[in-house]
C-alpha cells in the first residue's frame, strides 16, 4: 500500500532534480519529457523485476548465482591461504565465528574471479551483445547518440573509466554535454565485478542483497543520464557528426588469454580498491584522534561519522527513511561520499538485523549503489587524462560537478524504490507503536459489582 513514507521519497526525487536544475548551466533548456521519462523508466523496471513472477526469479537465480560464485571463489582462496581464508577447519578454538570474514580474503578475491569471467563473456561475445542491447536501448529511450549511448551501457558492467574506453576515437569529438554526462554516469552506477562484491557483504543482512545490488546499478544509469542532461544541458548544434573510426573493441586471442588477461585487469582493481581503502580509512581514523580531543556531545566522542550522520540525516529522511533511522542513514551517505562506498557497505553489513528498519536497509542499498566518492575524482581524471588528453582541463573543470550529479543519481533511483510499496520486496512495514496503556481511574460514583452467585442458584432481582 502507498502510505506517508511512500510520499515521502517524493521529497527526495524533487531535491535531487531541484539540486541540478539550480545549478544548471542553462536552466531555461530544462529537459522536461526525459525529466518525466527517466523517473517512470525507473519505476517501471523496478515494478518489472520485482513484480513479476518470472523477472523476479530471475533475479532471485542472479543471488543464488552470486552465493556459488562466492563459495567457488572461496575454495580458490582456501587453496592459497588455507585456514586464513575462514574455512571452517580452524586449527585453533574459535571464540568470534564473526572474525572469520575478513575483507582482503572474502571481497577482493570475488573482484578477481568476476574480472576474469567478464574477459571470458566478452571473448565469447555474450557480455557484448548484452552491452550492445542496453546501448540500443538508451540510444532510442533518452535520446542519446549512439556512441555515448554504447559507452553509458558498457559503463554498468564495465566500470567507469572502462566503459568510454570502447569509444575512444569518439571521445575528442563528443559535444560538453556528452562528456560531462559519461563521467556522471559512470559516478551513477558500479561495475559488474564490484557489484558481487557488494552483495558479497550485504548477503547477511539483505536479503536477496545481489538482486538489489544488480538492479541499482542497472536502473542508475538512466537518472545519471537524466541529472547530467540537467547540469549540463544538451546543445544539438555543439553535437559534430560522428568520426570514420568504428568503435574499439577488447580483443582476446582465446579462451585462455581472455581469463589470463581478465585476471590481470582484476589484480589492478584488487590492489586499487585494497589501497584506497587503507589510506582513506586511515586517514579518518585520525581525524577521529582530533576531534575525540574535542568536548563530548551527547556523553559520546565527537567523530567524521557522527558530523556527517548529523549533515546528512535531512537528505536521508527526503529519500523515505523514517527520522529515527536518518542520522544513521545519513552517516552512511557520508562514509559513502568521503570513503568511498566499499566503506559505506562494510559499515552498513555490520549493522545488525532488527538494529534499523528493512525497508532503510533496502533504500540505502541504492543510495549507495554508484562510484560517486572523493577517490573516483582522481580515477576519472587519471584515466581520461590518458583516453583524449587533449581534453584534460575541461575534465579538470567539470570532475567535481559529475561526481555531485553522481551522488545525487543514486539518492534519485533510491527515492523512486521508496515511493514502491514495501511488500513489492518481501517485506512489510514495521507495524505502529501500540497506544500507551492508561492507568484505570475510578468513575466518581462507582456502581458495586454485583454478587456473584452459584450457577445452581437463582438470581436475587
Amino acid at each position: 500500500m502507498f502510505g506517508l513514507e511512500n510520499a515521502q521519497s517524493l521529497v527526495g526525487i524533487a531535491l535531487a532534480i531541484g539540486i541540478c536544475w539550480a545549478l544548471s548551466e542553462n536552466r531555461r533548456l530544462f529537459p522536461w519529457k526525459l525529466a518525466i521519462g527517466a523517473v517512470l523508466v525507473q519505476a517501471a523496471l523496478v515494478l518489472a523485476l520485482f513484480g513479476l513472477p518470472a523477472l523476479r526469479a530471475g533475479l532471485e537465480g542472479v543471488g543464488h548465482a552470486v552465493d556459488g560464485l562466492s563459495a567457488s571463489t572461496q575454495a580458490g582462496v582456501a587453496f592459497v591461504f588455507g585456514f586464513l581464508a575462514g574455512t571452517p577447519d580452524q586449527p585453533y578454538v574459535l571464540t568470534n565465528p564473526g572474525s572469520l570474514f575478513v575483507f582482503a580474503f572474502r571481497v577482493l578475491p570475488v573482484i578477481l574471479v568476476v574480472c576474469a569471467l567478464a574477459a571470458l563473456l566478452w571473448h565469447w561475445r555474450i557480455l557484448k551483445w548484452i552491452t550492445q542491447g542496453f546501448g540500443v536501448v538508451f540510444e532510442k529511450t533518452m535520446g542519446l547518440r549512439g556512441p555515448p549511448a554504447l559507452a553509458t551501457a558498457a559503463t554498468i558492467f564495465m566500470g567507469q573509466v572502462e566503459g568510454p574506453i570502447f569509444i575512444r576515437s569518439y571521445l575528442p569529438s563528443l559535444s560538453r554535454s556528452e562528456l560531462f554526462m559519461l563521467i556522471a554516469v559512470g559516478m551513477s552506477c558500479v561495475s559488474g565485478s564490484t557489484m558481487v562484491a557488494y552483495a558479497t557483504i550485504l548477503k547477511d543482512v539483505l536479503p536477496n542483497a545481489a538482486s538489489h545490488v544488480l538492479t541499482a546499478s542497472i536502473i542508475s544509469a538512466p537518472a545519471g543520464v537524466l541529472l547530467a542532461r540537467i547540469l549540463v544541458p544538451r546543445v544539438p548544434g555543439n553535437e559534430v557528426s560522428d568520426p570514420d573510426n568504428p568503435v574499439e573493441d577488447k580483443v582476446y586471442e582465446s579462451s585462455v588469454d581472455a581469463l589470463i588477461k581478465g585476471t590481470s585487469d582484476g589484480l589492478s582493481i584488487v590492489l586499487n580498491v585494497a589501497a584506497t581503502l587503507i589510506v582513506f580509512v586511515a586517514l579518518v581514523a585520525m581525524l577521529n584522534g582530533i576531534l575525540g580531543m574535542l568536548p563530548s556531545v551527547g556523553g559520546q566522542p565527537v567523530s567524521v561519522e557522527r558530523i556527517l550522520g548529523v549533515i546528512f540525516a535531512p537528505l536521508a529522511w527526503a529519500l523515505g527513511i523514517r527520522w529515527a533511522d536518518a542520522p544513521t542513514a545519513g552517516s552512511l551517505l557520508g562514509v559513502k561520499l568521503v570513503l568511498t562506498e566499499f566503506t559505506a557497505f562494510i559499515r552498513m553489513g555490520g549493522i545488525p538485523p532488527g538494529a534499523i528498519d528493512e525497508r532503510t536497509r533496502v533504500i540505502m542499498t541504492y543510495a549507495l549503489c554508484g562510484f560517486a566518492n572523493i577517490a573516483s575524482v582522481g580515477i576519472n581524471v587519471a584515466g581520461y587524462s590518458v583516453l583524449v588528453p587533449e581534453r584534460r582541463a575541461e575534465i579538470m573543470g567539470m570532475v567535481w560537478k559529475a561526481m555531485m550529479a553522481g551522488f545525487l543519481a543514486t539518492c534519485l533511483t533510491a527515492s523512486v524504490v521508496g515511493v514502491m510499496p514495501s511488500a513489492l520486496f518481501g517485506h512489510e512495514p514495521p507495524p505502529p507503536k501500540p497506544a500507551p496503556v492508561l492507568a484505570p481511574t475510578l468513575a466518581p460514583n462507582p456502581t458495586p459489582p454485583a454478587a456473584s452467585t452459584p450457577d445452581h442458584a437463582p438470581a436475587k432481582p
